[in-house]
């Protein structure tokens, strides 16, 4: 028995529960962690650079986004899931484009865009738990960044710079930031746009229009991915999805753009395959970084599995 006590005890480090809290919802979750979302904007086509739902023209026919652009409002919109396991909760959000575009003849557009981040929040007693790392999306690339305090250091992958924080709604929350046109999406360094121009987007609940692509305050509304009727239940379907994962779409390059759990980086490891950022995010999470502490891989609640 002495012999297996060390190692008794060692499991019960690596996935030891976490300290009881009040039960919190996974929208009021997502809202506490809602990131101040930077987007530039290019001045040839101001509105193809706003944020957006997925039917964000009455319909989820992928087939017509890019023509419906122009024409339909594309009110603030941030889709978002929460999984957890016993220590951590893990939240994707997914920032959606109709067009993914260029306007010179050495880039490639295609239809439907949509690029995001992973937030991994311990769950330390408190409501909303602790804010430990993040993970963004930059098309075939992804990214690691760690808020101040954080006990994360560099694993698999290398840290790519501090999240900063920034208070509104009288939390502090990350923040980060989106290119023009490609939409690639990193932690915010606190520079300007370049160009001088870009929207500022806040989780205010209310889903705005920017007043032009300069527009400084506009509010985003949070959508559930797991909400009835609405993306991981289309994930079969062809009107929407032309394969697992990947979004219907015929402009420019076809059936280019990827739901989270199509997202990929294309050399972090054949272990870590396609679309795990969002169904196995604490495999991730336990690959990119070091120093991680008590941290359970095992789900106590996943709906993407």
């Amino acid at each position: 028995m002495r012999r297996l006590l060390p190692v008794l005890l060692l499991a019960a480090t690596l996935a030891a529960p976490a300290p009881a809290a009040a039960q919190v919802s996974d929208l009021a979750l997502a809202q506490r962690w809602a990131p101040v979302h930077y987007q530039d904007t290019d001045s040839s086509d101001y509105d193809a650079d706003y944020l957006s739902a997925v039917n964000y023209d009455g319909n989820w026919n992928g087939l017509d986004n890019w023509e419906n652009e122009p024409t339909s409002p594309l009110l603030g919109t941030v889709s978002y899931s929460v999984v957890e396991t016993s220590t951590h909760w893990f939240i994707v959000y997914a920032f959606y484009h109709p067009r993914d575009w260029c306007d010179n003849v050495f880039c490639e557009s295609h239809e439907n865009d949509m690029e995001g981040l992973l937030l991994a929040i311990r769950r330390d007693g408190s409501t909303y738990g602790k804010l430990e790392g993040m993970v963004t999306v930059a098309h075939s690339d992804f990214y690691s960044f760690t808020p101040a305090g954080s006990p994360y250091t560099n694993g698999r992958e290398s840290i790519d710079g501090p999240v900063l924080m920034q208070s509104y709604g009288g939390q502090s929350r990350p923040t980060t930031r989106q290119e023009a046109k490609g939409h690639g999406l990193k932690a915010w360094d606190g520079a300007a746009f370049p160009g001088g121009d870009g929207v500022v987007y806040y989780p205010s609940g209310t889903a705005g229009i920017p007043t032009s692509g300069n527009d400084r305050s506009v509010g985003y509304q949070l959508v559930d991915v797991f909400a009835t009727g609405g993306l991981w239940a289309r994930r079969n379907n062809a009107e929407t999805f032309a394969s697992f994962g990947t979004f219907r779409g015929d402009n420019g390059k076809d059936n280019a753009a990827n739901a989270p759990w199509g997202w990929d980086d294309h050399d972090d490891g054949s272990d870590l395959p396609r679309g795990l950022l969002a169904t196995d995010p604490a495999k991730l999470v336990a690959a990119y970084f070091n120093g991680e502490g008590t941290f359970s891989l095992t789900y106590t609640r996943n709906g993407y599995r």
